[in-house]
């Protein structure tokens, strides 16, 4: 593998293509990187980022949402999911703080998955549940809210 050209790695072997280019990087012989693909990923990062908050958000508005229309369910374990999920998001958003001012989109992205979700799960039309998020982006991120 030494003597093809580290761009040829990319579809053969990611992990040695990812320590090639951070080792070429390092060394600062940018013109031997592979630049088309490391923008690629570098851009890819930011994408899995933010499906990683919409994964996370989705997740706990779906709990809070069954906690709130199935009390007689209501269990450590929907707890613990809600507060799982909630720690993810208040660690992405930490980490991303660009996330921010796109949070309200993401919200509302969120809780009209999380209502598919649910309204399958618990066999309950989708029209039963709040067409806009319940939850104020202060509540998701509260560690302490639970719906009433």
């Amino acid at each position: 593998m030494r003597d093809m050209k580290v761009a040829e790695l990319y579809d053969l072997d990611f992990a040695q293509w990812a320590e090639e280019n951070a080792a070429l990087l390092r060394s600062g012989r940018f013109s031997e990187a592979d630049m088309e693909h490391i923008a690629e990923e570098i851009a890819d990062l930011g994408t899995s980022q933010r499906w990683a908050l919409h994964s996370h958000l989705m997740r706990e508005i779906e709990h809070l949402l069954k906690w709130e229309f199935q009390p007689e369910r209501r269990g450590a374990s929907w707890q613990r999911t809600i507060i799982v999920q909630r720690q993810n998001v208040t660690r992405l958003l930490r980490q991303n703080p660009s996330f921010r001012p796109s949070m309200p989109a993401a919200i509302a992205e969120a809780h009209h998955d999380a209502v598919t979700v649910v309204s399958k799960v618990i066999g309950r039309p989708r029209e039963d549940f709040p067409q806009v998020c319940p939850y104020s982006e202060d509540q998701l991120l509260d560690e302490d809210f639970l719906p009433r």
